[in-house]
């Protein structure tokens, strides 16, 4: 009697895990960077220049989100700069307005008043 030994069986070939999904990778637009960027800059060193450039990069960004969506993220960021730009512009066009009704209501006033201005 020989004492064979029973094949030992093959393993099976190797095989890889599942990969997780593989996802598009997303870029944050730059218009929508700058608009923010410009729309802080409207608030502290360029006071109207940065609001205007906020406004007109926001919306510029909106539009070219809106395009790629699959491949554009910032949205927020976009709606940032152009909360920020609008508010500075608000802000500056009302304080024009107050200054103007201010100094026109007084001349009115010394005018109804008979002053001439000429102290």
């Amino acid at each position: 009697m020989t004492d064979s030994m029973p094949p030992t069986p093959t393993p099976p070939p190797f095989q890889a895990p599942p990969s997780a999904p593989v996802y598009p990778v997303r870029q944050t637009s730059g218009l929508a960077i700058t608009s923010l960027v410009l729309g802080l800059l409207g608030w502290t060193l360029l006071p109207f220049l940065g609001s205007v450039g906020a406004v007109v990069c926001g919306h510029m960004a909106r539009a070219e989100i809106r395009r790629q969506a699959a491949t554009m993220d910032g949205d927020g960021l976009a709606i940032a700069g152009l909360v920020l730009g609008w508010s500075a512009i608000g802000i500056t066009i009302l304080s024009v307005l107050a200054i103007v009704l201010f100094f026109g209501g007084l001349a009115v006033l010394l005018a109804a008043l008979g002053i001439s201005g000429q102290l």
